[in-house]
């Protein structure tokens, strides 16, 4: 993977504009982001230019723009309180297989949907984690603020150990009001991960699970006598591999993602699993949009 890779492209972030995050849950007395009409038209407090879409609501074009440009943009209003968006976000050992790119992979779906929610005016918070909550980022206001975003993803590094009931623990502490939670991770944990989200689940938050794998990760191209070394733990494991034990390790991948969707269902929530080898763009508009985690 080239060092100097960019997280997401401008022409991606374009197509980005008409996408919103989507939450199924009614926080009582907040507001958010799945109701477009919300945030055009009249408002409480002018923020922010979005171009123009089919369908959006014509009364908040900005014609005085149009005159002078011949472009359609939308006038966005804030309008409080909002529901809040936060989003955890893997950064642990075990992200940085397959020379990097998982975590590269993992940063670049983070970045583009934390732009969905600034161009719509959500209020997110970035918070990285490994065996602990790392030091967030809380960004709101518009597209503008976008930049900062991609600072705080592109310094971030890989490392640590996972500790999903720890981190889990001392989110619910440290974040009492109930929003969406938007998890982007491997989720694989020497420990139970299940009993994790639940707790979180149990908390009111409504959670969005991206599951972000390396080919590796579910089908490992190994042959013969293995020794392994576990990334965060430094276990070893000796093991014969081949096309017998090859078919029972994508199998337990697969029901373990199936479980973890589980998770996410039974509480309202949802889940995607995104592989290393499927672009950003193809990945977004895909799997991501089919599951309503945006629309």
């Amino acid at each position: 993977m080239p060092a100097r890779e960019p997280l997401i492209d401008r022409q991606l972030l374009e197509k980005l504009e008409r996408l919103t995050l989507r939450w199924q849950t009614s926080f009582a007395g907040l507001v958010g982001g799945h109701n477009l009409s919300r945030y055009s038209g009249p408002g409480i407090e002018f923020h922010d230019h979005r171009h123009f879409h089919p369908g959006d609501d014509l009364r908040a074009v900005n014609w005085r723009a149009y005159l002078r440009l011949e472009k359609l943009f939308l006038k966005l209003f804030q309008i409080e309180p909002r529901v809040p968006v936060r989003m955890l976000l893997d950064h642990s050992l075990s992200m940085s297989s397959d020379n990097g790119r998982k975590f590269h992979h993992a940063k670049s779906l983070a970045a583009a949907l934390c732009y969905v929610g600034l161009v719509r005016l959500d209020a997110i918070s970035v918070i990285p984690f490994a065996n602990r909550l790392g030091e967030r980022l809380v960004s709101s206001g518009g597209r503008h603020r976008f930049s900062p975003v991609m600072s705080f993803l592109d310094a971030l590094e890989a490392g640590g150990r996972t500790d999903f009931f720890q981190v889990s623990r001392e989110f619910a502490s440290n974040y009492l009001q109930r929003g969406l939670l938007i998890i982007v991770s491997d989720f694989l944990d020497e420990a139970d991960c299940f009993r994790a989200l639940q707790y979180l689940a149990d908390f009111g938050h409504e959670l969005l699970l991206l599951q972000v794998y390396s080919p590796e990760d579910r089908e490992p191209p190994y042959e013969g006598e293995l020794d392994i070394e576990d990334a965060e733990t430094g276990t070893h494991l000796q093991l014969s591999f081949d096309d017998s034990a090859r078919r029972e390790y994508v199998d337990a991948f697969d029901a373990y993602s199936d479980s973890l969707q589980r998770v996410a269902e039974r509480n309202g929530g949802r889940f995607v699993g995104v592989s290393t080898k499927m672009p950003l763009d193809e990945a977004i508009f895909g799997p991501i949009v089919r599951s309503r985690m945006v629309e």
